[in-house]
C-alpha cells in the first residue's frame, strides 16, 4: 500500500511520526536529540493507549494487560534501529554493568534458537524476552512500540497462543486501533530518518540488542551513520 492510499487516520500517525523525526535533525540527526524525539513518540503513544483504555471502559471492553501478565513477552518482539538506539541507552542509564551482561547472554543464547527458523516457525516460537526479569519487562519504560501497542481483549487467549501457538483459533483478541497506529507511526519516523540519510532497519529484539551493544565497542554518538544498527543492510 502507498502513501496516498493510506486512510486519513493512517496518514494523521503517519505525519506525526514523520514530524518526530524530522525535529531530530533534517540533515544530521545526533544522538540526543534522536533520543528525544524516540521518547516523544513513545510518549504520545502511551498517551493514546491511556485514551483507548477509558474508552474501552466505557463500552465495557475488558483490556486484560496488567503488570505481571507476560504471555506475549515469550513470542518474538521486532524493533527498528531508533528504538534499540534508544532502549540501550536506556539501558546504560537504569542498568549496571552485571544486569546488562545478564540480558545480552540471553539475548545471545535466544538468537541461537531463532535467528535461522524460518518465518512460520520463528511466528510460533516461544522464548522469554531477555528483557524479562522475574516476570517483569526490565526496560518497560523504554520497551519498543510493538510491546506498547499489543493490547489485548483477552489473556486467556493469549495463553493459549503461548501454550498451543499451532492452532489459529488460539490466536491472542487484540484490539486493532492501536496496532494500525504504532505501525503507521513507525512508518513515518523511519521515513524521516530516511530524509536525513538514516536506515531504520527491523530487528528481532534478540539481534537488536546485540547490535546496539556493539560488541562493547564506544561509538561516536554523534556520528548515527556509522552505527551499526543504522547500516544499510
Amino acid at each position: 500500500m502507498t502513501h496516498t492510499e493510506l486512510s486519513d487516520t493512517d496518514k494523521a500517525f503517519y505525519q506525526d511520526g514523520l514530524r518526530l523525526a524530522e525535529a531530530a535533525g533534517k540533515d544530521k540527526i545526533e544522538a540526543r536529540p534522536l533520543w528525544q524525539s524516540t521518547r516523544q513518540e513513545q510518549d504520545a503513544m502511551e498517551g493514546l493507549i491511556e485514551v483507548l483504555t477509558e474508552e474501552a471502559g466505557r463500552q465495557n471492553i475488558t483490556i486484560d494487560c496488567h503488570k505481571g501478565c507476560n504471555w506475549c513477552c515469550h513470542q518474538p518482539i521486532f524493533g527498528v534501529s531508533h528504538e534499540f538506539h534508544y532502549l540501550w541507552q536506556f539501558m546504560l542509564l537504569n542498568m549496571n554493568e552485571e544486569e546488562r551482561k545478564k540480558v545480552l547472554q540471553r539475548a545471545f543464547d535466544n538468537y541461537q534458537k531463532r535467528g535461522r527458523l524460518s518465518q512460520e516457525a520463528l511466528a510460533k516460537s516461544k522464548l522469554p524476552c531477555p528483557l524479562l526479569i522475574n516476570g517483569t519487562c526490565g526496560a518497560y519504560a523504554a520497551r519498543p512500540m510493538a510491546c506498547r501497542i499489543y493490547l489485548s481483549m483477552s489473556e486467556e487467549s493469549c495463553k493459549k497462543f503461548h501454550d498451543d501457538p499451532d492452532k489459529e483459533e488460539h490466536y491472542p483478541q487484540l484490539l486493532g486501533f492501536p496496532l494500525r497506529a504504532g505501525q503507521m507511526m513507525n512508518e513515518g519516523f523511519s521515513a524521516g530518518l530516511k530524509n536525513a540519510g538514516l536506515i531504520n532497519n527491523e530487528y528481532l529484539m534478540e539481534e537488536g540488542l546485540l547490535i546496539a551493544h556493539n560488541h562493547g565497542e564506544a561509538i561516536d554518538p554523534d556520528k548515527l551513520h556509522e552505527h551499526p544498527l543504522f547500516k544499510e543492510h
